[in-house]
């Protein structure tokens, strides 16, 4: 069978995230990696079933992994894995964790998927060719003012300056919902319109890179906080279009 770069990225975060649904709630032995994260046999044996998977169909890409790091490939492309992102939220039994995926070509991203075995959802999309949740086409939301909106964050503890942390503080106070506990799960939510704004301070590559097209198909906003259009700035803040330039204005240098 031969797959699409959007059709191969929901075919794996599929394959993955129902490795790691095998062990949710389960007795896991959680280790503790260099930098300080968790990592659990879910986490190694999901990665492990998605690099056979694309080594079957997509043998001339690379591939780049959160546990096993980095797989050269031929073709000038390679595939980012996050196989259980928030692991923090999974080894609680918090069921907001998912299965990233991402096909990219340089620092241009040509699919990402999302899915989210605990809750049973899932996002895909490419560049012109829409964002799909649960196979319905995905929007963000119509949302045309902060102090309607919702925004959201991962950790709050964790920019790496004050005036990045004093303005989430201050954007935080200016809308009507702020909440964390978000990791790729708030990316969801913005991009299916249940949300107005997701910020993240620290994302590696494989933790971003499936948004930049999930957010942007879906009709949103999706930079580093300092406003550029790129899955590799270390940070992102994806929002709806409406309040986009408003979000952002809290984090300009």
């Amino acid at each position: 069978m031969t797959y699409s770069p959007m059709q191969g990225a929901e075919a794996v975060a599929r394959l993955a995230g129902e490795v790691a649904l095998r062990h949710y709630r389960t007795a896991l032995t959680v280790e503790t990696k260099g930098d300080g994260s968790p990592v659990t046999i879910a986490d190694r044996e999901s990665e492990s079933v998605a690099r056979a998977w694309l080594a079957e169909y997509f043998p001339a890409d690379g591939i780049l992994g959160e546990e096993f790091g980095e797989s050269a490939g031929t073709s000038g492309r390679r595939w980012m894995l996050d196989p259980i992102d928030g692991t923090k939220s999974f080894v609680r039994g918090v069921p907001l964790w998912g299965t990233l995926v991402a096909l990219v070509e340089g620092e241009r991203v040509l699919a990402g998927a999302a899915y989210y075995p605990a809750v049973d959802e899932l996002v895909v999309a490419a560049p012109s060719e829409g964002c799909w949740w649960n196979g319905r086409r995905a929007s963000v939301s119509g949302v045309q003012t902060l102090d309607v909106a919702t925004a959201l964050i991962t950790d709050d503890r964790t920019f790496p300056n004050a005036a990045q942390r004093t303005g989430w503080e201050r954007l935080a106070g200016a809308v009507r919902i702020a909440r964390g506990w978000g990791d790729c799960y708030g990316y969801l939510l913005v991009a299916t319109g249940r949300a107005e704004i997701m910020v993240d301070p620290i994302m590696n590559p494989w933790d971003a890179a499936c948004f930049q097209p999930i957010i942007e198909e879906a009709g949103g906003v999706f930079t580093d906080l300092h406003g550029r259009q790129t899955a590799f700035g270390g940070q992102v803040i994806a929002t709806n279009v409406a309040v986009s330039a408003a979000a952002r204005g809290y984090f300009d240098a």
